[in-house]
Formats: structure tokens, C-alpha cells, sequence
């Protein structure tokens, strides 16, 4: 769907434009999850469920933004602030859904 010119100029440049749900989105999610380590290409294939030939597409595409990094055989989350702000994000979303504020079943 096409948007107005105003809008397109009114976008900030920093932001992730990566749609809940995609593979790149749990490529990130996964990554950021746990930024601490790298992972090969099997290990996030088998950590999100995505199609062993689909991950390696995503991973480049995502190199390509600058979001994510690679040496040798490993991917790791890559060192940026936007990606900072959505890990931190990610991880208020998980702990919003396990902590006590839902009380017992």
C-alpha cells in the first residue's frame, strides 16, 4: 500500500522496519535473546524453526542493514543502538508475560 510523500518524509531513518512474525523478526528476536553468543546457521535454524535454506537468506539480508554480524561459520546480533533498544524491548515483553502481575490459574 502506497503512503503519502508526507509520511515517507516524516519517517525517522533509525528505526527497524522488520514485521513481527517474518523471519528476519525471529532471526532477531532469537539473536537478541541471546547476544552474549554466536550461532551457526544450523543452531538458529533448529533454535527458530525456520527452513534450514531460508535462514541463510535472512541472515544476509539482515548483514546487509547492518543488523546482525559474521565470522567464519557464526552470525551474531550486531552492535547497534536501534538493536540495543529492541533487545531491551523484547526482554520487557518476556518478562511482562511471566511475572506475577497475571497471579495463578
Amino acid at each position: 500500500m502506497p503512503i503519502s510523500i508526507d509520511n515517507f518524509e516524516d519517517v525517522p531513518g533509525d528505526i527497524l522496519d522488520i514485521k513481527e512474525g517474518t523471519q528476519p523478526y525471529r532471526i532477531l528476536q532469537f539473536l537478541s535473546q541471546h547476544d552474549a553468543q554466536a550461532f551457526t546457521q544450523t543452531e538458529i535454524h533448529e533454535a527458530t524453526d525456520i527452513k534450514r535454506g531460508s535462514v541463510g537468506a535472512a541472515l544476509s539480508r539482515l548483514e546487509d542493514r547492518g543488523l546482525v554480524r559474521h565470522r567464519g561459520r557464526y552470525w551474531a546480533i550486531a552492535e547497534d543502538d536501534r538493536l540495543a533498544s529492541y533487545a531491551a524491548q523484547t526482554q520487557a515483553s518476556s518478562i511482562s508475560t511471566t511475572d506475577d502481575y497475571y497471579g495463578e490459574e
